[in-house]
């Protein structure tokens, strides 16, 4: 069985950040981009927040110039998937689809989190074209424009809250007839002008000649005065939650109760000796791609740190 003294599951900013720092400190990391190379911001289309980036640079271009750097510091990089963990015992035990095993010392578990969609097909057709499942990221191009988000807990409120300081317009579109955020957020948006709730309204699709033009609604699915209709707006945000890529970790990694990896005193070690969690699989709160970059950095010192503390 290969043998490795660090192993990084998982790409993006915090996996190849990590990746980058490891190298550097000879540690030979090899890591396993996963299912998505590069992680989320490879669906995002253009980024304007990034430091050393002060013009506008898309995801697919961020995260190979990231890849890149990777590259150039030797990284044994595979593209397969992690399937099955074994965290009883160090060294740790891992399987890969192509039935492949490895053995780490240290582990960076970098899988981050995937965004909830409403599984439309015009989701995947607008995506970078009108549809986003991050205001913090794409809000800035929807400037004195019309937008809506889907949703009605906290996030969907914190969402509509920031791209109403932007937009002209914020349609909150929320299929219960009340909202499940906490009281202060639900008051935040009822008052705020800009912000309009439509309750008890489901989206069926999504229309437009060059990106998102509107929204095909119905009022009242189901009910007797069911009403369709069609909602013009520039951009359409789904903050309807998102599922950390956690699963193969849970039997042995501790994890809130929405699977959030459980790091301890702000730093990247989880309950496990030797295992430290980077980026959004441990980021219910933040989601943003310099944090999980810096949150790969820490997690690369920590094992370095744990591998000379156990003369590894």
């Amino acid at each position: 069985m290969e043998h490795v003294r660090c192993l990084i599951i998982g790409s993006g900013p915090a996996g190849y950040t990590a990746a980058i720092y490891a190298s550097r400190a000879n540690l030979s990391p090899v890591l396993y981009e996963g299912i998505q190379p590069g992680g989320q911001l490879t669906i995002t289309d253009a980024i304007e927040n990034f430091p050393g980036h002060p013009e506008e640079i898309s995801g697919p271009e961020l995260m190979d110039l990231m890849r890149q750097q990777v590259d150039k510091f030797g990284v044994d990089v595979r593209s397969n998937i992690c399937v099955k963990a074994d965290l009883s015992k160090a060294p740790y035990h891992f399987t890969f689809d192509d039935n492949s095993e490895v053995e780490a010392d240290t582990v960076i578990i970098s899988t981050g989190a995937s965004a909830k969609f409403l599984g439309l097909s015009d989701e995947k057709k607008y995506m970078g074209q009108g549809v986003s499942a991050c205001a913090t990221c794409d809000g800035f191009f929807y400037r004195k424009k019309v937008v809506a988000v889907v949703g009605g807990g906290d996030t969907a409120c914190g969402e509509a809250q920031y791209l109403a300081g932007l937009a002209n317009k914020v349609y909150l579109i929320v299929r219960k007839p009340f909202l499940r955020a906490s009281k202060i957020m639900q008051d935040r948006v009822m008052n705020n002008p800009k912000i309009e709730v439509l309750f008890e309204t489901n989206t069926e699709g999504l229309y437009g000649d060059n990106g998102v033009e509107g929204a095909h609604l119905v009022h009242r699915k189901g009910e007797a005065d069911e009403r369709h209709y069609d909602l013009p707006i520039d951009g359409f945000f789904l903050a309807i939650g998102h599922k950390p890529n956690s699963d193969i970790f849970k039997p042995w990694v501790e994890t809130d109760e929405m699977g959030y990896i459980v790091t301890k005193d702000a730093t990247p070690c989880t309950n496990v000796p030797g295992v430290f969690a980077a980026g959004d699989v441990a980021d219910p709160i933040y989601r943003q791609a310099i944090v999980a970059a810096g949150s790969g950095c820490k997690a690369a010192m920590e094992a370095e740190k744990y591998l000379q503390d156990n003369n590894l």
